[in-house]
């Protein structure tokens, strides 16, 4: 079960990180970006739009995404589940 756990935690670092990377290209509608985005955003906003309410405002840059991999990381994987 642990190991079941520990993989999926892994996949949700790299949904993460994929709109991470994703969010720097354009967005056409309709285009593959596009549809990867609004997949990984319905993936990944439970956890990053609770974050963007409790962290100040940077102007353009969004630490939500850095604090959630953080948080999962050295939380979840490390102290809670000891992957």
């Amino acid at each position: 079960m642990r190991f079941l756990l520990c993989q999926l935690t892994f996949v949700y670092i790299v949904a993460i990180v994929l709109r991470i990377v994703l969010s720097w290209f354009p967005a056409s509608s309709g285009g593959f970006v596009a549809k990867a985005t609004d997949v990984l955003g319905a993936v990944t906003d439970p956890v990053l739009v609770p974050l963007r309410r409790i962290l100040p405002s940077t102007g353009f840059i969004d630490l939500s995404p850095l604090v959630a991999l953080l948080g999962i990381e050295i939380v979840i994987r490390q102290l809670i589940l000891r992957c």
